[in-house]
């Protein structure tokens, strides 16, 4: 039992495409000075458990890989759960026979039927982990066929970012790429107790341990031609024995058509209202929202402001009875989830974010508030403080409860009485994001680093790709 650490919540966005098959070549989309072009008949596989706008957090990512591929007339495929098949079909409707779905099998279905009995942290380090491994078993069967009738030239395995967690696509006679991880986190001392259940966190730090002889059973990562990593605290965490090249390239991209401030984004020092506060996220418990809830009975006592929390989960109830407070006076509200369309607008009609999460390896959102030129507000710890500096954010330590809840006070009061501080930081934060986040950017990294693979060979065993068998003729794509 590994573990795999917990996700973050993303929404939908939206990407254009061209017609599926060798129809547009690399040249018909203009995707910026300087863009990497593709090898004309590059043949790359994606796999995923999941590759979605809804379900949050890394689920996301294999998606945007393959849109901005196929943005570029990248010839691409992808294999994912069935759980993802109605939302593709929807949202990507030409590209969906390029899609191979793993459906469950019986053991499946019974750890889902279990799952609901167990708290959500043992579920994901004993029921969920089994389902997935069961499931990524009937994947491996899928990405071997279409190695063989689609002739790819890499496989691109882009989640799970944790970088314990074995992966068992080794021996497929093509070079395997992974990442980027980005993991080997864990909760701020001050919070530990409160928020990791002794079960739960005994069987974590169980399965951390057993990493390096599951990662021997299941080999991937060992054998991976290249590895990708968002940070040195997660090449610290990966497990010992690699073979292939390990690089460095963030986890989070932004893509810029759909994240940018308005076009006329000048400071506003008498905004009716008052300032108006942001937080994007799911609604779980160690994104401590309960921190910034309590945290605003501060703020309105200082100055006129507002917060709105967009997100939905478990502890939505509970958060709801929290900012019900009469204290609060009708100054926060819940929007539930929204789309990402929905969530940059959201973004530039107010005047900054907030995010108190206690265990972000990664933080999108953090990156997209940026983007459209907004200041933010996030805990000292993983992710965003890794995005973060003094030009475009506020940094709040986790060293207590009550001191949190004081700083994140502070803070946004700071930045409701400043609306010339809230511009220059969002300036700042802006030009950050495109010199370093842009999608396309990252792109153009991941086709240089495919191309490296490529050439420098497979750690794998050639042979294998011989024993893929005759081709599968119910394999969809063109």
């Amino acid at each position: 039992m590994i573990a795999t650490g917990f996700r973050r919540p993303v929404a939908a966005r939206a990407g254009a495409f061209g017609p599926p098959g060798n129809s547009m070549s690399i040249t018909d989309r203009k995707t910026g000075p300087g863009a990497t072009r593709a090898r004309d008949d590059l043949r790359v596989l994606i796999v995923a458990d999941n590759a979605s706008d809804r379900f949050g957090g890394e689920a996301i990512l294999p998606l945007h890989y393959f849109r901005h591929l196929r943005r570029r007339g990248v010839e691409v495929w992808m294999v994912v759960h069935d759980r993802n098949r109605a939302e593709l079909e929807r949202s990507i409707p030409a590209e969906v026979g390029r899609i191979s779905f793993v459906t469950d099998t019986k053991l499946d279905k019974f750890a889902g039927r279990m799952m609901d009995r167990l708290p959500k942290r043992l579920n994901d380090v004993t029921l969920a982990y089994f389902a997935r491994e069961v499931s990524r078993r009937e994947a491996r069967r899928l990405v071997i066929r279409t190695i063989a009738d689609r002739k790819i030239d890499v496989v691109h395995q882009p989640t799970p970012v944790s970088p314990k967690e074995p992966s068992n696509m080794h021996g497929l006679g093509v070079p395997v790429v992974i990442g980027p991880m980005n993991g080997g986190m864990t909760f701020p001392e001050a919070f530990a107790k409160q928020l990791d259940h002794w079960t739960s966190a005994s069987l974590y730090s169980l399965g951390r341990a057993a990493s390096p002889v599951f990662n021997r059973i299941m080999p991937g990562k060992l054998e991976a031609a290249v590895l990708l990593v968002a940070n040195d605290r997660t090449r610290r965490a990966l497990p010992p024995g690699i073979r292939g090249e390990v690089e460095m390239l963030a986890e989070n991209g932004v893509d810029l058509d759909l994240w940018g401030p308005p076009e006329d984004d000048a400071p506003v020092p008498d905004r009716p209202g008052g300032a108006r506060f942001l937080f994007i996220g799911r609604l779980v418990d160690w994104k401590a929202v309960d921190l910034l809830i309590e945290a605003f009975r501060a703020v309105v006592g200082r100055t006129a402001a507002t917060l709105e929390i967009v997100g939905d989960g478990p502890e939505r109830s509970a958060l709801e009875r929290l900012a019900a407070d009469p204290a609060l006076a009708g100054s926060i509200r819940f929007s539930g989830w929204v789309s990402q369309q929905e969530c940059a607008l959201k973004l530039r009609g107010s005047d900054a974010m907030v995010l108190p999460s206690l265990y972000e390896c990664g933080g999108a959102v953090v990156l997209e508030a940026m983007a459209c030129a907004r200041p933010v507000i996030a805990t000292d710890w993983g992710g965003p403080a890794d995005y973060l500096d003094p030009t475009c954010g506020i940094l709040v330590r986790p060293d207590s409860r009550q001191g949190m809840i004081a700083d994140l006070a502070d803070a946004m009061i700071r930045l409701a009485g400043s609306p010339e501080l809230r511009a220059s930081m969002g300036r700042a934060g802006r030009a950050r994001v495109v010199r370093e986040f842009d999608w396309e950017k990252k792109v153009d990294r991941i086709l240089e680093i495919y191309g490296r693979a490529i050439a420098g060979g497979s750690h794998d065993d050639p042979t294998d790709r011989a024993k893929a068998g005759a081709p599968d003729p119910a394999l969809p794509g063109p």
